[in-house]
């Protein structure tokens, strides 16, 4: 049997109550759990309990951000698509050109101290689940990342303004060479869309930093998941972290950034940096500061590949 795929910019069962026309500061331009719940649930419903109307969509219908419009594919992740990389350049630059320097100190680097890990939100944080306001853990995703922008233990890469839109649909994969003076480590990749400076269109969106994917890799099971071991300190290790699929535009006018770190609490645990067989029991001499390097030599040619598709549907309004 086909299995169909619809997916929505919402927040955990944001289709099924309210209009959808927002998340956070975000704006969709239309009211997007509306629309699923007449246009593509209601008619579902009716074509398989009642045999009425017609099959509202393709394999796949997801609204896609950006362009904040639903599109429709033959499948998920799209065929036939166009796998591109963002390599990690000199000077924080981002860019579809690969390095071409030899240079072993072709790298950055940061400090990463478990004992005062990078939140995931901004801080003061507030209540996990307000009862006042949508905010919170309801929109964590979407929040500005620009708090973590000068903190030394956050590294980032960012592309010039964009010259044309850049369209991504389907896998995300960042394939990172790094080293750490620990024993283990835990790397976070995230993809972000930088608004341009000035943004009239929303003012309060002026040189917003959205992140698109996130995702965590613990160096421990690089291998395996089921036999976890140590790293070699200063051995030059290469990482492939899953930042699962994505639809979006990223406009002609934003930039494109990748942001590294390697905490995220407490989202993620805090990874002591020295292997133990269980962390859970890990001592607090454990836990340790590691310099960690990210590498972007020829060699070394640290990125993060992205789906670009031929061709996508407009959905039916």
């Amino acid at each position: 049997h086909l299995n169909y795929l619809v997916a929505g910019p919402w927040n955990h069962g944001g289709w099924a109550h309210g209009a959808g026309n927002s998340l956070g500061p975000i704006p969709f331009g239309s009211d997007t759990a509306l629309y699923f719940r007449q246009k593509i649930e209601a008619s579902w419903f009716a074509y398989w309990l009642k045999n009425k109307d017609s099959l509202p969509l393709k394999e796949a219908l997801l609204f896609q951000t950006g362009s904040d419009i639903w599109v429709q594919f033959d499948s998920w992740p799209p065929r036939n698509a166009q796998m591109r990389n963002l390599y990690f350049r000199e000077d924080g630059n981002l860019s579809f050109d690969a390095p071409t320097s030899d240079s072993a100190q072709a790298f950055d680097s940061y400090i990463s101290d478990p004992a005062h890990p990078v939140p995931y939100r901004n801080r003061p944080i507030d209540m996990t689940y307000p009862a006042d306001h949508p905010g919170g853990w309801y929109t964590w995703l979407v929040q500005d990342q620009r708090f973590v922008d000068n903190r030394p233990d956050v590294l980032s890469w960012q592309t010039g303004e964009l010259k044309e839109d850049v369209t991504l649909a389907g896998q995300v994969t960042a394939k990172l060479f790094a080293s750490t003076t620990g024993s283990d480590s835990d790397w976070i990749v995230k993809l972000i869309d930088v608004y341009p400076e000035k943004f009239p269109q929303d003012w309060k969106l002026s040189g917003y930093e959205l992140m698109i994917a996130g995702e965590v890799f613990r160096g421990r099971f690089r291998n395996s998941f089921e036999k976890p071991e140590p790293l070699t300190p200063g051995v030059i290790t290469p990482f492939m972290i899953d930042l699962h699929t994505a639809n979006h535009v990223f406009k002609k006018g934003h930039r494109i950034m990748v942001q590294v770190q390697s905490t995220w609490f407490p989202v993620i645990d805090r990874n002591p940096q020295k292997f133990v067989p269980n962390i859970f029991e890990a001592k607090e001499s454990d836990y340790q500061k590691a310099t960690q390097r990210i590498y972007r030599s020829k060699r070394f040619p640290s990125s993060v590949e992205i789906s670009v598709p031929p061709s996508a549907v407009a959905a039916p309004n």
